[in-house]
């Protein structure tokens, strides 16, 4: 018998539309094997759940929108969500903006990543399921998101994740009690192997873009944009994309608020992808298929060959009537920087792809210097120092000694 997720009514599928009951194994469509979105009857929950019982909410985690996510209860742990925005102003008069550009810090999450979101609603669907391992494929952030925040209510988490991973990411899992598997190959490869040792062994798989529980947490930014903004929704939103789970997940949020009644009007996506990681944005350009690519960038989270949930990213981009651009890793680098000292805010480097693909979005014409721009900053810095210390440099070394002082600094 199966357990109930929550308020969710029914998996839809992405490709094929079939309408198919929860069930606890059930990760992709039965049909055509493709992905599917959690769908909720919201023509009901309007009766119970309001703009003004949400306002009047004292939760300021991603909880307070349980009445439409997938599980019954919180995750016991640390709090998920409701990061700050935080304004940019001098990087808004660098792109000549006439509305302040605003950056969403999901860095300041128990991870330090925008992942927590995915994981949080997925381990507590596998805890409401009864088990007790959950396993994933990561590049590093959703692996250890999974790590962090399985700890406190005692999930034993086992992460495959390619051995190109990050050492601060790789430090994180392991402190907090992840079984680590170092995969000699890509996340691709990984992923993989990942879903093989499910079929093999039941294990519970938190996979992005597998899994269809964790695009209902990513889903969670959109709700708190618009209520952080006034319920003004912005007229864009930029998103960094790998694998195209957070686009599609964000994306679904605005959707549900407007149908709900909470919000009029939706925003457009500005999807970002490094040049070498651009299956998503070819094909959103081109005729919709989504192609394997090399996947080779310096921004190891949204570095992905063949992109799990690119059909519902794709979907996403021309919905909402958005574009997607490419940027260079050198642009990328470089950005890391700009966003801190133009916003004060230390960005990784998928989390600085978003500036970086918004300041090509300007030089392409596709901007409207009026609109209000809200970028995710998915990442902390500190995830990847080597990558933001190829373009800071290193400090100049100098002896313990004050004659030094005024040699270094003689007009004070």
């Amino acid at each position: 018998m199966s357990v109930r997720a929550g308020a969710a009514v029914g998996l839809r599928c992405v490709a094929c539309g079939r309408l198919t009951p929860v069930a606890d194994d059930l990760y992709v469509c039965p049909g055509c094997n493709a992905n599917v979105l959690v769908e909720y009857d919201l023509d009901a929950l309007k009766k119970s759940w309001s703009r003004e019982s949400l306002t009047k909410s004292g939760d300021r985690t991603l909880w307070r929108y349980l009445p439409i996510l997938p599980v019954s209860a919180r995750l016991e742990g640390p709090p998920v969500g409701w990061t700050p925005l935080v304004a940019a102003p001098r990087l808004s008069r660098e792109l000549g903006l006439s509305q302040p550009l605003l950056l969403k810090d999901d860095g300041r999450n128990p991870s330090a990543s925008f992942k927590c979101r995915a994981s949080s609603v997925a381990l507590k669907r596998a805890q409401e399921l009864g088990r007790t391992l959950v396993t994933g494929a990561s590049t590093g952030n959703a692996a250890s998101a999974t790590a962090v925040l399985a700890a406190a209510p005692g999930i034993r988490t086992r992460i495959f994740v390619p051995k190109t991973a990050p050492r601060a990411k790789i430090a994180q899992l392991l402190t907090f009690g992840a079984e680590v598997l170092a995969v000699d190959g890509t996340y691709d490869q990984a992923f993989d192997l990942c879903l093989e040792a499910t079929r093999r062994f039941g294990w519970y798989n938190r996979n992005t873009g597998f899994n269809p529980y964790t695009r209902e947490g990513k889903k969670t930014v959109s709700f708190e944009l618009c209520e952080q903004l006034d319920w003004q929704v912005p007229d864009l939103v930029v998103v960094p994309v790998g694998d195209g789970n957070i686009l599609s997940g964000v994306w679904k949020g605005f959707v549900e608020f407007q149908r709900l009644g909470f919000i009029d009007r939706l925003p457009k996506l500005l999807a970002v992808q490094a040049e070498g990681s651009a299956a998503i944005v070819k094909a959103a350009a081109g005729d919709g298929v989504i192609r394997p690519v090399s996947g080779d960038t310096v921004a190891d989270s949204i570095s992905v060959s063949l992109p799990r949930d690119g059909d519902a990213a794709v979907k996403a981009i021309r919905e909402s009537g958005g574009f997607g651009v490419t940027v260079s890793d050198t642009a990328i680098l470089a950005a890391i920087g700009e966003v801190a000292r133009g916003a004060g805010v230390f960005a990784e480097p998928a989390a600085a792809a978003s500036w970086a693909g918004l300041k090509e979005a300007v030089r392409l014409g596709l901007v409207d210097p009026a609109w209000r721009i809200v970028a995710l900053i998915t990442g902390n810095g500190l995830k990847d120092v080597a990558s933001a210390m190829k373009t800071a440099g290193e400090p100049r070394l100098i002896p313990p000694d004050a004659g030094v002082l005024d040699t270094l600094f003689p007009e004070g």
